[in-house]
């Protein structure tokens, strides 16, 4: 069999299963589900960089899978996905199918880039990034939920503000900024806040 079996990508592949597993609630109308499997999604993936770095005895081309791989399954996941739940929510006019052509297309290009300046890096160095160049494309798993609880307190306002956190997350991934790679009690912030943000969709508080 083509490919690499191993521990480092089990994470990448849960979070691609979930992605997919989110797309289909969305085309069923389970909206708030989809949203569950898109912050499931990002919480594999803000640990399976380091899952795959605590294996010290990766072959070159076990390094270079995982960034193809890891990449692949994040335009599904944060791109194609998230695309989708926006068109299914209401932004399927003319001027909502054209931000989710730029959000998805913006979030190809990223991903492209990001692979090429990580392979560079990594052949110079072998310690963690401290950054990104760019809103990292998995940042969405974060936007999309807080979007959709503030949905519930101002329904009316919904929709519009869906419009401008696509078209922002867009830009931004293409946008030369440096954003600093968040540290662990910053990820447990944000696993909070998401998880705040689902029991305010799910109507549990």
């Amino acid at each position: 069999m083509i490919g690499f079996y191993n521990y480092t990508v089990i994470l990448t592949y849960l979070s691609l299963v979930s992605a997919i597993s989110g797309m289909l609630f969305t085309l069923h109308g389970h909206f708030r589900l989809a949203l569950m499997c898109l912050a499931l999604s990002g919480l594999c993936d803000m640990f399976d960089g380091k899952v795959a770095r605590a294996k010290k005895d990766r072959t070159e081309e076990e390094k270079q899978f995982g960034i193809q791989i890891d990449s692949l399954c994040d335009v599904v996941s944060f791109g194609i996905f998230p695309a989708l739940w926006a068109y299914c929510m209401g932004m399927s006019g003319p001027v909502g199918i054209g931000i989710l052509i730029l959000y998805a297309t913006a979030g190809v290009i990223r991903l492209g880039y990001f692979n090429v300046m990580e392979e560079q890096r990594q052949k110079t160095t072998g310690e963690a990034r401290t950054s990104y160049s760019g809103l990292p494309i998995t940042s969405i798993a974060i936007l999309l939920p807080l979007t959709a609880a503030a949905g519930v307190v101002w329904k009316e306002h919904f929709l519009f503000l869906l419009h401008m956190i696509m078209l922002a997350a867009g830009i931004l991934f293409v946008v030369r900024i440096q954003v600093p790679k968040p540290k662990n009690l910053t990820l447990a912030f944000f696993v909070a806040v998401v998880s705040v943000a689902l029991l305010k969709i799910f109507r549990i508080f």
